[in-house]
């Protein structure tokens, strides 16, 4: 299988900026997209970034003009850059890739999810 570790988390006050960092690891053969969710208390997990295999990126509306994401190929790792922080933006950011892996004699496709890391932006 594989397995997304994520790092850089933490708290941060309004207007401040953070870098998460997601490294894959496994039997990749290719990832097909890799990117961003977060969930809040209370609320339900939603998208802020993917980047897709092909370059593009999708960036949901709070996230466009503060948050970038962007990948490095080489070492299966995904980042998000946070600037212009609000304490809206305080939530669990799971990190998540898709693609295809080696197993055996095969290849399967995967869906692995970070374990999460906490956010919080506040004064």
């Amino acid at each position: 299988q594989v397995q997304l570790v994520e790092s850089g988390g933490g708290l941060v006050q309004p207007g401040g900026s953070l870098r998460l960092s997601c490294a894959a690891s496994g039997s990749i053969l290719r990832i097909d997209a890799m990117g961003w969710y977060r969930q809040a208390p209370g609320k339900e997990r939603e998208l802020v970034a993917m980047l897709n295999s092909g370059g593009s990126t999708n960036y949901v509306d709070f996230a466009k003009g503060r948050f970038t994401v962007s990948r490095d190929n080489a070492k299966n790792t995904v980042y998000l850059q946070m600037n212009s922080l609000k304490p809206e933006d305080t939530a669990v950011y799971y990190c998540y890739a898709r693609g295809t892996y080696i197993s055996g004699a095969y290849t399967r496709s995967f869906i692995s999810w970070g374990q999460g890391t906490q956010v919080t932006v506040s004064s």
